[in-house]
């Protein structure tokens, strides 16, 4: 059974750090793994996201701020977050994609993505 497990999150101050991992289980191969956001009251973004042959894409709003990496020896999926700002207070999802691949232009769309974790709280207060 394939799972997604994130952890990390937590409360900062503008400025501030913090390191999302996404420990997945249950499968071998993925064609890419993402990081997506929800704020209340709006919806599902695309944060940043990695494909097979490791190329990496990020939102606007987060580049230069957020990378995404993962460590396939540990089955483990990063978002290094520097710089944090009001505005990226929200849950963090990891998601993955087992289905085949995608075209890099859909990397941060969700529909792209088939399994997904239950989330962790980042807030971030100014």
């Amino acid at each position: 059974q394939v799972k997604l497990v994130e952890s990390g999150g937590g409360s900062v101050q503008a400025g501030g750090s913090l390191r999302l991992l996404c420990a997945t289980s249950g499968y071998n191969y993925k064609n890419a793994m993402g990081w997506f956001r929800q704020a209340p009251g709006k919806v599902r973004e695309g944060v940043a996201a990695i494909d097979s042959s490791g190329r990496t894409v990020a939102a606007d709003s987060v580049k230069g701020r957020f990378t995404i990496s993962q460590d396939d020896a540990k089955n483990t999926l990063y978002l290094q977050m520097n710089n944090l700002k009001p505005e990226d207070t929200a849950m963090y999802y990891c998601a993955a994609r087992t289905i085949g691949r995608v075209d890099s232009v859909y990397l941060l769309a969700d529909w792209a993505y088939n399994y997904w974790g239950q989330g962790t709280q980042v807030t971030v207060s100014s």
